[in-house]
């Protein structure tokens, strides 16, 4: 399969599949002297403290190219937008420092499939660069051509400093037969590589060049797109085969209107991997730490059936988002107050803020109800990790939901228009006054089979068993709205009433 060579950042990064590298420009050295047209794009988002995200690359005096999954890893998914605090750093050995920054005022990705369509977007800068742009191709480079390719690719699998390169890499090796890339687009992609992956791009190099030489200056030929495994040529974009699109967007031919964007404020996730949100009791004070409520299956090292953690010091990283999307606020859990999957699929944690201070921060907090949701009512699912704003409908509540040994009570089940899916886990559904919680996302039936792993089946009063391919459910919450406000340490919580932590 496929692999995008972008490592997962924020939540839209639950859609990027990251890869498994070895080393950063495997097979390379460091680079000896800077490109002044290349660099990075470096976002607040990054797991590095370089910032550095993506390869990019100085095509016009105020644009510069790079992968189309890195322009579309943004939180709402937009294919065109503005976004929050990205920059380019061009011209330099180092990600973190030198060479000349400016801010990204737009970016253009070229499809809101970027693999299946064409892996290239273009990056808007605030004003032109002092440096000269790339030479583009004339025509694609025949197989055989030497190729030299650069990055910042991490030289491990594992998102801490040492597996982050301080410095460029470099490698020269050469394009390779379509057939050498399993899965290539060979109309659009060059494959590029050593044919063992000895020598390629990496994790964390999506979206820099590929250069061959005409003469004495350096052409871009392609971009860094996916890799079928470490011991395959990786898959890069055919600059040639997009220089019209890049041309029509340069000069201003072709200016699509920025992608309408979903309002996402509040929306959190959890780890990278599940969406939750903010949430307040009737009880709730502004000095009580915070809660934030997710499904039960989030929770590392999930409860058993039948089981109920309670009260165990967890520490996860959040990011709550602004309206857009964009980071709001970097908080962590302090506690699993309450996590269970068996009568319901809910998860609540302790925040290392109060309310207080996440009202400062501008946070929106939401309020847990205590109803359910009615068959038949409009409620929204916000997900940070599917990027969206889901407008849906209880169509029923399921008595029984069965799904790989666990077994829920009086779950939602949505309208078949309302589409969440994995990384939505633990979103909350907000009834249409846009603050009161009434449920969390939880599962749904990707491929119709019986009360299997991502295949619930609905189980009725009388034991009858149904299956519907396609059905999207949730989870109530209103057993956690009664819940007792969490104490500080010189304010001891008083005993919580059943059902709570």
């Amino acid at each position: 399969m496929r692999k995008s060579l972008l490592t997962t950042i924020f939540a839209v990064a639950a859609v990027i599949t990251a890869g498994t590298p070895a080393h950063a420009i495997r097979g390379g050295d460091e680079a000896p002297q800077a490109y002044r047209f290349s660099g990075s794009l470096q976002r607040p988002d990054s797991p590095r403290p370089d910032g550095h995200t993506c390869g990019v690359t100085l095509v016009a005096p105020q644009w510069a190219v790079t992968a189309g999954h890195c322009t579309r890893n943004n939180p709402s998914l937009a294919q065109v937008g503005r976004p929050k605090d990205w920059s380019v750093r061009l011209g330099t050995l180092d990600a973190g420092s030198g060479g000349e920054v400016i801010a990204v005022e737009r970016f253009i990705t070229y499809s809101p499939h970027p693999v299946q369509d064409g892996d290239i977007g273009l990056l808007k800068l605030k004003r032109p660069a002092k440096t000269e742009p790339v030479a583009l191709p004339d025509a694609r480079p025949a197989d055989g051509t030497r190729a030299r390719i650069l990055g910042w690719g991490m030289t491990c699998d594992r998102r801490v400093p040492e597996c982050y390169p301080q410095k460029l890499r470099e490698a020269d090796t050469v394009i390779q037969p379509a057939s050498a890339c399993d899965g290539i687009h060979a109309d659009r992609e060059l494959c590029i590589g050593a044919l063992d992956g000895s020598v390629a791009a990496t994790n964390m190099d999506s979206g820099g060049p590929a250069l061959v030489r005409d003469g004495a200056r350096w052409v871009m030929a392609g971009l860094v797109s996916g890799s079928g495994g470490d011991d395959r040529p990786v898959m890069y974009t055919d600059v040639h085969h997009f220089k019209g699109w890049v041309a029509d967007v340069v000069t201003g031919r072709l200016n699509p209107p920025d992608t309408p964007v979903p309002n996402l404020e509040g929306a959190a996730s959890l780890g990278g991997v599940c969406s939750g949100s903010v949430v307040r009791t009737s009880k709730t004070r502004e000095d009580d730490p915070a809660l934030l409520l997710t499904n039960g299956h989030c929770v590392p090292e999930r409860p058993a059936p039948g089981e109920t953690l309670r009260n165990v010091p967890l520490e996860i990283p959040v990011t709550i988002g602004d309206r857009q999307g964009y980071p709001q606020a970097e908080v962590k859990t302090t506690h699993l107050l309450r996590a269970s999957m068996s009568g319901t699929d809910t998860a609540l944690f302790q925040l290392d803020r109060t309310y207080a201070q996440l009202r400062a921060a501008r946070v929106k907090v939401f309020t847990l109800a205590d109803r359910s949701a009615r068959p038949g009512e409009r409620v929204d699912v916000i997900s940070a990790g599917n990027g969206n704003r889901f407008q849906c409908t209880i169509e029923a509540v399921v008595p029984h939901l069965r799904e790989e040994g666990y077994t829920q009570d009086n779950a939602y089940r949505y309208n078949p228009e309302c589409t969440p899916s994995h990384g939505g886990s633990g979103a909350p559904i907000v009834l249409r006054d846009g603050v009161t919680v009434v449920g969390v996302h939880s599962t749904g039936n990707d491929s119709g089979e019986q009360c299997t792993a991502d295949n619930p089946c609905e189980v009725a009063a009388d034991g009858s068993v149904t299956v519907r391919q396609g059905a999207r459910y949730g989870q109530q919450v209103k057993h956690l709205a009664s819940c007792a406000p969490v104490r500080t340490p010189d304010r001891p919580r008083p005993p919580a009433p059943r059902g709570c932590a």
